[in-house]
């Protein structure tokens, strides 16, 4: 509405327009006087002794005549400077009466004139109003009370403008009466400004209704936008207060998807954004859990042989005890370990910058660290693409940390001698690492539990305690993040007999 208002206010002030009409005004005025004058200095004239001529006396009779229908009033001045005729007054026997047209009674003016008058007070003090000479007529009137008058005299044609009041003009032209280049008198016509206030204030009437026309459909797109905007709007602020406060998941962020705007879009991403705090907050609360549940048993373990060890007095006894205290010892330590990187990996994963990473020279670099470090009774062999390097976007310690637990997993379940092999393939804009054993397989049914957090399906002879059943779970969280999969399954020959397992990693290429 301000806008709309400014913009009207702006377009109100009509001075521009208003100085139009003054000019067009002044040179119908002009047109008008040349015609009296050229048809008074033709009518009879009186010849003067000095053979010159001046203006005879029927010339009032004749002024009356010529404005009789133009509205307009026309004085006429000799040589001089004597008022010979003027159009308002009637000469008679030894008397003169003036004559004023009043106008019709008018209207007692209305909130509308007001406000203009008003608005055009306030205008002028802060633009500065064009200010005009006032008008003075006196009761008997010589051509040199008007200086538009003498320079008529003197041949030339002269437009002037004066103030009546404060709101009413008078236009005025004076132009010489000339017989035969010689300056008979002059010709004062003049008008007021009521045609020209009447048409101004026509103008602002039909601004001042099409600005109501505009201002009611404004007020209403305005009010439609409210209930359309603001409304839904407030519905989600609400929502998610309810939902902040709330512990019992009874409320919920209302669906908008059937609004194909923006916001539809907000409420599904608040939708979106509540579901998925909500099952943050689940897999919070079931990782406390099993936390305590898997520290529990080596705590109670120790406990008992902290115990056990007080009562005994056999150094034998006391030896495995005190070795059994180690172990739980050295087993709390890596489960401490691994649930602390697997805490604080999705605040690393969310403030980590990636990086190109090649992905064949780092799995070649892996492979041959483990194949230098002992392990050669579990040899890597990588089998990368000939077309060249794959490049992905990522954290190369977090990625290098996935394929070093997938290479440790395979040589644990392997066989003495058993071959590792990681197959690196490029398809569709995709990399595809496969990780495969010669192991004894996944136990059929556990393909996705064994990603589980602290899920453990360990070699027999492998020590109890030496893994904290985390690996796999991190290793997933990892390659989630870095927008892939994986996957286990088990590897067999066409005969049906199981070959070992393979843990399929997909990766999206950089670029």
């Amino acid at each position: 509405m301000l806008a709309l208002a400014l913009l009207v206010a702006g377009i109100l002030y009509l001075d521009e327009y208003k100085d139009n009409l003054i000019k067009a005004e002044l040179n119908a005025l002009a047109t008008q006087a040349e015609m009296f004058a050229v048809a008074l200095s033709e009518a009879p004239v009186t010849e003067l002794a000095t053979g010159q001529y001046r203006v005879s006396e029927i010339s009032n009779q004749m002024v009356r005549r010529l404005v009789k229908t133009t509205g307009t009033r026309a004085r006429l001045f000799d040589g001089a400077g004597r008022m010979l005729a003027d159009s308002r007054r009637l000469n008679g026997a030894g008397t003169t009466i003036t004559i004023q047209e009043l106008p019709p009674p008018a209207d007692p003016e209305g909130l509308l004139e007001r406000g203009l008058d008003m608005f055009d007070r306030v205008a002028g003090h802060l633009f500065g109003a064009p200010s005009y000479p006032p008008y003075h007529e006196r009761a008997r009137q010589h051509g040199r009370d008007y200086p538009e008058v003498v320079a008529a005299l003197d041949g030339r044609f002269v437009k002037v403008v004066r103030a009546l009041d404060r709101e009413r003009l008078l236009l005025g032209v004076a132009v010489p009466v000339q017989r035969y280049k010689q300056v008979l008198g002059s010709l004062l016509l003049t008008k007021d400004s009521a045609t020209i206030d009447d048409a101004v204030f026509e103008t602002r009437r039909d601004i001042l209704q099409v600005f109501a026309v505009a201002l009611a459909v404004t007020v209403l797109l305005s009010i439609y936008l409210a209930g359309t905007i603001a409304r839904p709007l407030r519905q989600l602020a609400a929502a998610a207060e309810r939902v902040r406060r709330d512990h019992s998941r009874r409320h919920k962020i209302p669906d908008m998807a059937q609004r194909d705007d923006e916001i539809g879009e907000l409420a599904a991403t608040l939708k979106d954004m509540t579901e998925a705090l909500w099952l943050r907050m689940d897999a919070i609360e079931t990782f406390a859990a099993d936390v305590a549940h898997e520290i529990k048993n080596p705590l109670t373990s120790l406990r008992s042989a902290v115990e056990t060890t007080a009562r005994l007095k056999d150094p034998d006894q006391q030896r495995k005890l005190m070795t059994i205290i180690e172990e739980d010892v050295t087993r709390l330590d890596r489960l401490i370990s691994d649930i602390s990187d697997a805490s604080r990996l999705d605040a690393e994963l969310s403030r980590a910058e990636t990086t190109d990473i090649d992905l064949t020279a780092m799995l070649e670099t892996l492979a041959d660290i483990h194949n230098s470090t002992g392990a050669s009774d579990h040899p890597v062999q990588i089998k990368c693409p000939e077309t060249g390097s794959i490049h992905v976007d990522g954290m190369e310690s977090r990625l290098a940390q996935v394929f070093r637990n997938l290479i440790a997993n395979a040589a644990s379940f392997s066989p003495i001698n058993g071959i590792i092999t990681v197959n690196v393939t490029q398809s569709n804009g995709q990399a595809r690492i496969d990780v495969e054993d010669e192991g004894p397989g996944i136990p059929t049914g556990k393909e996705q539990a064994i990603f589980e957090r602290f899920y453990s399906q360990r070699p027999e002879s492998e020590k109890f305690g030496t893994h904290s059943g985390l690996g796999l779970s991190i290793s997933k969280q990892i390659i989630e993040a870095h927008g892939g999969t994986i996957a286990a399954a088990n590897r067999s020959h066409a005969n049906g007999n199981l070959t070992g397992a393979r843990f399929r990693v997909i990766l999206p290429v950089a670029g």
